[in-house]
This record gives structure tokens, C-alpha cells and sequence, in this order.
């Protein structure tokens, strides 16, 4: 009898057992089952409420141009030769949107030549296809005379969305590109680049050779 009731004992404390581990899985279940995920959210981004522009003229450019009076003009080069070198090098920086529009002037001759200067223009911009989701091509026209060229919308999580090219195809070669220093994110930074592209815009359409 003393065998059978220790039995009996050790069938309840694994039937007891067994009924706890049942009970913590339902409630695991029931748990997830009411578990929301929390949506990712993204800081408001506000942006300038009026668009005013200034014009970018200086002696040792053959061009000329408007661009945003909330943006910084900024040199382009780390050192002194670069500096000499390419003197119309430089961005238009918006701190307060850690981003910027580099723009690197070049004059077509026989070292640079056209084809050479769109080749390396297409190989910059599909350096991104890593990253890109897709990049659009569409041919772009200034409203002053000699100002054609591409403009590139790249989509997906790029650090650049917009980077084109505009040339009067003899004497000048203009390159350009939208940057953002932030992790890219598609949907973080879209409301930024759909904004600062026509700012992009408003630099090719004023865009004019000396």
C-alpha cells in the first residue's frame, strides 16, 4: 500500500506539473495575441515657410545662379590644391537639416571631355544602386540658353536623393547631388528630399554661363 499511495504521489506532482507548464503556454499565447506592435515614428520635420533665394556670382565662376537664402555656401576642398585647383567647388549646406547640395564645376577640354564627364556623372550616381530601390532618369532643361541635362531620382534608402548633371555640351560641365547625414531611411527623409529638390530645381531653372 505504502508503494502505491508513494505512486500515486508522484503521478500528481507531474499531473501538477503539467498543468502549470499548459497555463504559463496559455498565457504566452493570450499575451501575444493582444500585443500591438508600436508603428515607428519619425520627427516632425518643419521646413521653411517661404521660399526666398539669393544669387551666387563670383569673379572666378563662369556661372551664376539663385539658391535658398536658409542655405550656407560652403567650399568645397580639404586642402589648398584643391582649393586652387577647383574653384567652384562648393555646397549649399542647410545645418539645420544635415543636408546639402554639392555642386563641382568642370570646363569641358581635352583632358575632360564631355563624354568623359557624363560617363563618371552616371557611375557616381549608380554607385548607389546597393541601397537605391530604383533611380529614374529624366532629362532636364534650364530656362536660360545651353543649360540641359539629367536629373536622377534615387528612391530607397540612399544617403543622396536627387543628383543630376547640366551642360551646354562644349564649354561647361555642372554636377550636382541632394546629401542628407542621417541613417538613410526611405520614409524618415522623404518629406526632406521631396522639399530640397526644388530647391534643385530652382538652381538648374536660374542657372546661366558667363
Amino acid at each position: 500500500m505504502d508503494a502505491i499511495k508513494k505512486d500515486m504521489k508522484g503521478i500528481k506532482n507531474i499531473m501538477g506539473k503539467i498543468f502549470v507548464f499548459f497555463t504559463a503556454v496559455l498565457l504566452l499565447a493570450a499575451c501575444k495575441e493582444n500585443y500591438m506592435p508600436k508603428r515607428t515614428g519619425y520627427f516632425r520635420i518643419d521646413f521653411p515657410a517661404e521660399r526666398t533665394f539669393l544669387r551666387y556670382e563670383q569673379p572666378s565662376c563662369p556661372f551664376t545662379f539663385e539658391y535658398p537664402s536658409y542655405g550656407v555656401l560652403q567650399k568645397e576642398a580639404e586642402n589648398q590644391d584643391e582649393l586652387t585647383n577647383h574653384p567652384c567647388w562648393f555646397n549649399v549646406a542647410f545645418p539645420e537639416y544635415k543636408g546639402k547640395i554639392y555642386l563641382s564645376y568642370t570646363a569641358i577640354d581635352a583632358n575632360n571631355t564631355l563624354d568623359k564627364l557624363v560617363r563618371d556623372s552616371y557611375k557616381l550616381t549608380f554607385k548607389h544602386t546597393v541601397k537605391a530601390d530604383y533611380i529614374d532618369e529624366t532629362v532636364i532643361q534650364g530656362k536660360n540658353p545651353g543649360v540641359s541635362g539629367i536629373m536622377y531620382d534615387v528612391g530607397g534608402n540612399a544617403a543622396s536623393g536627387v543628383q543630376f548633371y547640366v551642360t551646354d555640351s562644349s564649354r561647361h560641365f555642372l554636377r550636382g547631388s541632394l546629401y542628407f547625414f542621417a541613417p538613410p531611411n526611405a520614409d524618415s527623409i522623404a518629406p526632406a528630399v521631396a522639399y530640397f529638390r526644388k530647391d534643385v530645381e530652382h538652381i538648374i531653372e536660374t542657372l546661366q554661363w558667363k
